[in-house]
């Protein structure tokens, strides 16, 4: 895996791509349609947040994340009830699918794999690109992805009318009252009934910080007699919410958008506006 070729000052912006499309299945109503007039609200709303996320931080280039939906993953195997109960509806998946066409046809780079979350290919990405002295703006809703906050990954959090809040380790800490690198140790004490994961008994997020800004880890906490019960399961809970920053990822060469490409997309998807949106870019651009 290379990374080629970076724009000096402009950061890689890396997407949660399920996550940005749940926010607009969800915030825009289903009476939206294109092509053979098929419910495309998600297109629409991720199409809008991708191009409004792009023009706000000019990156070099843009890479974005999507889970394998019903593919079970290692987490599944620590906890049975881990993502329990989520039912997506058949329209929802239908335009879950076809999303990554209109990456590709910004000509911008995206993943997908059996066995890895959208959240493990984002941390993956972010690593190479602190790695190589480069910076990045995460895009998504997801507090869990808060871990990747440093002095040179700031999370970009959607605020609604194209605009954003800026988390960085200042923010988190102001959040959560403990460091990024211990969010992981936070969320699996806490627990996150959104996940399925029941955390420590009796611990909300207020002891959860204190106990980590006691023991600055779970472990140390365990070693010195806290959770004698729940020792196994509590080390599970972090294995789940902890990132795996080895994802495979293609190359995240810089690029610059395909406007015209796009529109193509839109247009065999029946979304005349956006269309015209990307046709105007375009042609600002020619």
């Amino acid at each position: 895996m290379a990374i080629i070729g970076a724009v000096a000052g402009r950061p890689l912006l890396a997407i949660d791509g399920d996550n940005v499309a749940h926010r607009a299945f969800h915030a825009l109503p289903d009476s939206i349609k294109g092509a053979g007039g098929q419910p495309a609200n998600m297109l629409l709303g991720f199409a809008n947040m991708l191009v409004s996320a792009w023009e706000a931080e000019q990156p070099r280039t843009v890479f974005v994340a999507f889970d394998s939906v019903g593919e079970p993953t290692y987490r599944h195997e620590l906890l049975a009830s881990y993502q329990e109960g989520r039912d997506f509806p058949p329209h929802l998946m239908a335009q879950l699918e076809q999303l990554p066409e209109f990456v590709e046809a910004l000509g911008f780079s995206w993943a997908k794999a059996a066995g890895y979350e959208a959240d493990d290919f984002l941390a993956a990405a972010v690593m190479a690109e602190e790695e190589r002295d480069g910076s990045a703006v995460v895009l998504t809703n997801d507090r869990d992805l808060f871990q990747l906050a440093s002095q040179r990954t700031t999370i970009l959090k959607p605020r609604g009318k194209g605009e954003f809040d800026r988390i960085g380790p200042a923010e988190v800490r102001q959040v959560y009252g403990v460091d990024p690198e211990q969010v992981p140790e936070f969320v699996a004490l806490r627990g996150d009934p959104s996940d399925g994961i029941p955390g420590a008994k009796g611990v909300g997020a207020g002891r959860a910080a204190t106990i980590l800004k006691q023991y600055e880890t779970l472990d140390a906490a365990v070693e010195a007699g806290l959770f004698p019960r729940q020792e196994q399961e509590l080390r599970q809970y972090v294995r789940i919410t902890r990132l795996q920053y080895h994802a495979p990822i293609p190359e995240l060469s810089d690029a610059q958008p395909n406007w015209a490409g796009a529109a193509e997309v839109a247009k065999r998807w029946g979304l005349g506006a956006l269309t015209g949106r990307l046709e105007e870019r375009a042609g600002s651009r020619n």
